[in-house]
């Protein structure tokens, strides 16, 4: 079934993907930042959209706040853009920032980068590829280690997450 947006909602979904295109232009990616529902355990989470424009899976990162958000995508898609593939398994360190990060390949992108499916003109069957970023806890752990110490709905695992 494919719903089609009112005039009032396609002349906002025009002024977006302008606005994209802008700061894809100027940036490199734009991030796309999601706030989680208020009441129920629900995080709020970012992903970029731009760099499968330049053949690269888009980024995730899930449950912080929105400058950490924005700091960590921004980073790391920098380096994608100076030459840095990927992949999953690898294991990320920082100079400004305490916590490890391994990427994972998320298996159902279009139930969550709707912004850059959206930009790409792709269907959500079809969707851009993206790869989470799960950090570690402050003693150190993963989310799939024993003594994690946040909830899991805080960052979920791959696959088990959509907007």
């Amino acid at each position: 079934m494919t719903i089609v947006p009112s005039p009032a909602e396609q002349a906002w979904l025009d002024q977006e993907d302008k606005n994209t295109a802008e700061i894809i232009r100027k940036h490199g990616v734009c991030i796309q930042f999601v706030l989680g529902e208020p009441g129920i355990p629900s995080p709020p989470f970012a992903y970029t959209v731009g760099l499968f424009g330049i053949g690269h899976p888009e980024l995730l990162v899930i449950g912080t706040d929105q400058g950490t958000a924005g700091a960590l995508l921004n980073d790391i898609a920098d380096q994608v853009r100076d030459g840095r593939v990927l992949v999953p398994g690898e294991l990320l360190t920082f100079e400004q920032w305490s916590h490890r990060v391994t990427v994972e390949e998320v298996p159902n992108p279009g139930e969550i980068a709707f912004a850059a499916n959206r930009f790409y003109e792709k269907p959500d069957w079809c969707s851009v590829p993206l790869l989470q970023l799960t950090y570690d806890d402050k003693s150190g752990r993963f989310p799939w280690e024993s003594g994690y110490a946040n909830p899991d709905w805080i960052q979920p695992r791959p696959g088990a997450f959509q907007a």
